[in-house]
């Protein structure tokens, strides 16, 4: 699985421009599946702690039994204005649960978590970065995954559909 750090090794500027939308604003969406197989929607916060992409949680929420029970989350970084300034960005992988008391006394020292807490190490998938730029009418999709690096595709209102520039 790819961590933050690689993932920021090999695509230094889509990893500037999506972490730049992870912590303009403190919250963020998290998806992951109930038990049902329907996707559930909560509030999360995300950590950037040494080479890794992290969420936390309190002890016994739903999301955490979600990803104890199926690990698959998307993250939907918070909009901000309509502007949308930076771009909307989309996180996907796996969430790890960390187990190790010494890394948790660690996280929580670093982050000023309340104790109890839960934390996750999030195993990219995939990460999109949408962009508009409303002077251009173009809309810019940058989708990475770790087998095929960033791919770029490009768009205008009155297109049909995306044209891959690169990838």
């Amino acid at each position: 699985m790819t961590n933050w750090d690689e993932f920021a090794y090999n695509s230094p500027a889509l990893a500037a421009a999506v972490k730049a939308r992870l912590v303009a604003n403190k919250h963020h969406i998290i998806g992951t599946l109930r038990s049902d197989g329907w996707p559930r929607l909560s509030g999360t916060e995300i950590i950037f702690f040494h080479d890794d992409l992290l969420i936390g949680s309190m002890v016994g929420a739903v999301k955490v039994a979600d990803l104890l029970r199926d690990p698959r989350l998307s993250i939907h970084t918070n909009p901000g204005d309509e502007k949308m300034t930076g771009g909307d960005a989309k996180i996907s992988g796996y969430g790890r649960l960390i187990e190790d008391p010494d890394l948790l006394r660690r996280i929580i020292a670093a982050t000023g978590s309340p104790e109890p807490a839960t934390f996750f190490r999030i195993d990219l998938v995939q990460i999109v970065l949408t962009e508009v730029d409303v002077m251009a009418d173009v809309l810019k999709i940058t989708m990475w995954t770790p087998n095929g690096g960033p791919t770029l595709w490009t768009r205008r209102t009155s297109d049909r559909c995306a044209v891959k520039l690169s990838g």
